[in-house]
């Protein structure tokens, strides 16, 4: 079910917002060669514990997962691009890292998540071992949830934004699945509605004031079929190719999208 949010409820999910990109910038940075990635799950419990958050993946069961996920935050590495558990896994000089972390404060929730590459100088994506390949993968999914974010104005339709997303991975020849998407939040991580990476413009709901949704464009260098890792939760493409995932809050307002995730 969605609910409408006032506008100070949506202050309130830009708190949250605040804190997860804070978070997602501090982690981001941490991501260097030679760093495990159960090091990065630690720091973000101990975060979300520092702020008085609630994590929205801990205990987690979702039908599409194996039991209950036991994790703050999904991270996913090179062929990895959803629900990524955390693993004692090292990184390494250019591999693909992408973290997502929702948490709830005060009730309300937000939700994001960012794609790097892992270099000597930090997860900057733009140093020389970086794979330009990569890099533009990555770009693809940022500048896909811009028009996403461009496209999410009152009066408009959810299409809308689906195809203004699908349009910036066909013009790259990214091929993108329909298995997983966008989604509304608020109370909870997951409300309606669903909101795909694809979509005709006209079609679906009006878009209101008081709508809030998490758009996350992601797809992979190769296929968009996806296989489900040995621990139940990571999916990886399934021909081995890398992937990216960028991912805001926005809220839809009087006077256009809000982006309630910015650090």
């Amino acid at each position: 079910m969605m609910e409408l949010k006032t506008p100070a409820e949506i202050d309130r999910m830009a708190v949250t917002g605040g804190f997860v990109g804070e978070t997602l910038r501090t982690l981001a940075a941490e991501a260097v060669p030679g760093t495990n990635l159960l090091d990065l799950e630690m720091h973000a419990r101990d975060l979300v514990a520092d702020r008085g958050a609630v994590s929205c993946y801990w205990d987690y069961a979702p039908s599409f997962g194996h039991g209950p996920f036991r994790n703050v935050i999904c991270l996913s590495v090179n062929d990895a691009v959803l629900h990524g558990k955390p693993r004692d896994q090292v990184l390494a000089d250019g591999d693909v890292l992408t973290l997502d972390f929702a948490v709830s404060i005060d009730g309300w929730v937000a939700d994001a998540a960012t794609t790097v590459v892992v270099t000597r100088d930090g997860a900057t994506g733009a140093q020389a071992t970086a794979d330009p390949a990569d890099i533009a993968l990555i770009d693809s999914t940022r500048r896909a949830l811009d028009a996403g974010i461009a496209a999410a104005v009152a009066g408009a339709r959810l299409g809308d934004v689906s195809a203004a997303i699908g349009a910036v991975a066909a013009e790259r020849g990214y091929r993108v699945s329909t298995e997983f998407g966008g989604h509304g939040l608020g109370r909870t991580m997951h409300e309606d509605p669903h909101v795909p990476n694809v979509g005709r413009p006209g079609r679906g709901m009006v878009l209101r004031p008081g709508t809030t949704l998490a758009l996350e464009p992601w797809w992979g260098r190769g296929t968009e079929r996806l296989v489900v890792d040995g621990d139940g939760w990571t999916l990886r493409s399934a021909d081995g190719s890398r992937t990216a995932h960028s991912e805001h809050t926005v809220a839809i307002t009087e006077d256009g999208p809000r982006v309630l995730t910015t650090a």
